[in-house]
């Protein structure tokens, strides 16, 4: 892991950048499966956005607030152009990025992510309410040691199978909640991530020309297919729709050998159509 201006990242192979962006409770590690496979033909870097893995804690973590992180360390690392792929409510700040900053991506990869109003999710509201009253980062303080009861909810309904409860719990929460103030700043985090601030960019994801990629886990119980298909036919960019069969939201990570074939495609086709100044729906 690297470190720059208070944001944990790896950095990963040489080549063009594909960019990692993960959403709320998880990290960079979330890619760990995608970068290992890509690393030999891109330079794989994915951060740890404020608040998660080893990043600093932000005052303001609203998801404009989160777009402008993204500008900034790619700003600090020169990443002129990136391969972007977002998931989960990574997927909604790079939303925010691409109408902001559509001259920093080469491609767009979305998959499943909060999208329009769907924010939160029906089934993770409650979540986001406990975290609202305060209660959300003292109660998994006091489940870390017990991995087996800390996963059950939102990380079970994300994952087909969780074989290791304990090393999740390592990689991806105790980074958070292993420290009070860390904890409750997750707590805003969540209650920052707004669904206005999407209904917002209807009219600018309609007009975004970056060539886009929708990868979509068929059985994620937080963001529906048709959400895949809102973002098909709101944003002009979008090349095709891919369904991960029975694929849930964490997909990316258990299931990466799906995934990384048409990010090569995709990637691929970004290239070409830089080469030749294209851009938008084949």
């Amino acid at each position: 892991m690297r470190t720059h201006h208070g944001i944990s990242y790896l950095d990963e192979g040489h080549g063009p950048v594909a960019l990692f962006v993960h959403g709320a409770g998880t990290g960079s590690g979330l890619w760990a499966n995608v970068i290992a496979t890509l690393r030999e033909e891109r330079r794989c870097v994915a951060l740890d956005l404020p608040v998660h893995g080893q990043s600093e804690v932000r005052e303001d973590l609203s998801l404009p607030a989160l777009a402008e992180v993204i500008e900034e360390f790619c700003a600090d690392l020169d990443l002129d152009r990136v391969d972007l792929v977002a998931n989960d409510s990574g997927g909604a700040i790079a939303q925010v990025f691409a109408v902001r900053h559509p001259e920093r991506l080469r491609t767009l990869t979305l998959t499943n992510c909060d999208v329009h109003d769907n924010l939160p999710p029906e089934p993770f509201r409650p979540t986001v309410e406990l975290a609202a009253q305060g209660g959300l980062a003292p109660l998994a303080a006091t489940l870390l040691d017990q991995p087996s009861l800390l996963v059950q909810g939102a990380f079970a309904a994300s994952y087909e199978r969780i074989d290791d409860p304990e090393g999740l719990v390592e990689r991806f929460v105790r980074p958070i909640f292993g420290d009070p103030e860390r904890g409750r700043a997750f707590e805003r985090f969540l209650v920052g991530l707004r669904a206005e601030h999407l209904v917002a960019i209807e009219r600018e994801l309609a007009e975004l020309a970056v060539l886009t990629l929708v990868v979509w886990g068929t059985g994620d119980p937080f963001f529906e297919l048709h959400w895949a298909r809102w973002l098909r036919d709101t944003i002009p960019g979008v090349r095709k729709v891919v369904e991960i069969e029975g694929g849930r939201l964490f997909f990316v990570d258990e299931r990466a050998g799906e995934l990384v074939p048409h990010l090569r495609e995709h990637f691929a086709f970004g290239l070409a159509a830089s080469a030749t100044g294209g851009g938008g729906r084949p």
